[in-house]
């Protein structure tokens, strides 16, 4: 992965305020590119469209999943206003920081009952160890998938957006995702209905990097990169 320092956007905050977000992204992007162009039509005509743009991440694994938790079944403004006042609560977003809050005090910050649990549960299965984070470098996308899913709050869509977007694994096809679903559909049938076995049959052209062709679909549906 190339690691690049991105300042706050903020320019009128005093230097020392300042804070720097390390981005990452994947080195394997150029290689993929020139793969997905010559083995599919679709994907010649998209990737032109979105000159440099590509997949970013940033922030640690803890605070991305919790993230992911918070922002579940509410719009993306709300899930941000809820996150900002949830991440002023502990003094460092940490698992053992996170444990130590008052229930009270979460709630107080928009965050349901159920939301709550799915955080303690998180920040435990990250304090206690049960999830290897330090061994998922060298672990398959599958068992990083199990880790998660046991964790209360985290499906398999949501493993499937932490591999692509904060661990970057190139070749992750995330078939629950209705963005795809329907990308697919725009770009190879001309609208018509796809079932998952479709999607599967598109997406053999794309591997072994299904994660930069989705990532691309997603951008034929709109335009602004996402990132967690």
């Amino acid at each position: 992965m190339d690691r690049v320092q991105v300042r706050d956007r903020e320019e009128k905050m005093p230097a020392a305020k300042k804070p720097t977000i390390e981005v990452f992204t994947p080195d394997y992007w150029e290689e993929a590119c020139k793969h997905l162009a010559k083995k599919d039509r679709v994907m010649k005509r998209l990737i032109p469209q979105f000159g440099d743009a590509c997949l970013e991440s940033r922030g640690d694994a803890f605070t991305t999943l919790a993230r992911s938790i918070v922002g579940q079944q509410i719009s993306v403004k709300a899930a941000q206003s809820v996150w900002d006042r949830f991440a002023t609560l502990p003094r460092r977003m940490t698992p053992a920081n996170v444990l130590k809050l008052k229930v009270d005090d979460m709630r107080a910050a928009g965050l349901s009952a159920r939301k709550i649990e799915y955080l303690v549960d998180l920040a435990l299965h990250f304090d206690s160890g049960i999830v290897h984070v330090d061994a998922w470098e060298d672990m398959s996308d599958e068992m990083i998938v199990a880790e998660l899913v046991a964790i209360r709050g985290i499906g398999r869509w949501t493993a499937e957006m932490f591999l692509i977007f904060h661990l970057m694994r190139p070749n992750v096809l995330p078939l629950d995702d209705a963005g795809l679903i329907n990308g697919i559909s725009q770009s190879y049938f001309s609208g018509d209905p796809v079932s998952r076995s479709d999607a599967r049959e598109v997406a053999v052209a794309w591997a072994p990097y299904c994660s930069v062709a989705t990532w691309y679909i997603w951008r034929s549906l709109d335009p602004l990169p996402v990132a967690y």
